[in-house]
């Protein structure tokens, strides 16, 4: 018997967000999914890093997150991997977010698919883009934490 999700386990996360972009504000959207992607999400054949979030009549929608369907799974439908899954937010929430978005620079990036009450959720952020030194920034920041953690390691041996 396949091991059930806890509350609240993680999926797939998109890496490649905190280095393109910086996070001003966070939500957490549901997702509406089909039954083999369901099953797909339980075995863990996602991949986030190439999606994005956009906005079609008041409604948010995640493009260019490949779901790979199981083989065994899906015997009656005719899978699509990168099909546009729509994102489910308060009303309020999409009218806010839809104010940002039309500012200049701000667009919504997916941070990270997970299971909540054993329901899948996306974290998307409203964020804005690195330039091209911000993200070098960041390259130096990641490699200095670890030659930190390199010497707290080796002074503790």
């Amino acid at each position: 018997m396949a091991k059930k999700p806890d509350a609240s386990s993680r999926i797939a996360d998109n890496k490649k967000a905190a280095y393109n972009y910086f996070f001003e504000e966070r939500y957490e959207a549901g997702i509406v999914l089909q039954g083999w992607e369901v099953k797909a999400l339980r075995e863990g054949k996602v991949q986030l890093t190439d999606g994005y979030v956009v906005i079609r009549e008041g409604e948010l929608y995640l493009i260019g997150c490949q779901i790979n369907p199981l083989k065994t799974a899906s015997t009656h439908v005719s899978p699509e991997a990168a099909r546009t899954k729509k994102l489910l937010l308060h009303k309020e929430e999409i009218k806010r977010l839809i104010g940002k978005v039309e500012q200049k620079g701000f667009t919504l990036v997916p941070l990270n698919l997970h299971w909540k009450n054993g329901r899948a959720k996306v974290d998307i952020a409203l964020a804005k883009g690195k330039a091209e030194h911000d993200k070098r920034d960041t390259i130096k920041d990641r490699e200095g934490k670890r030659e930190v953690e390199r010497v707290m390691k080796s002074r503790h041996r």
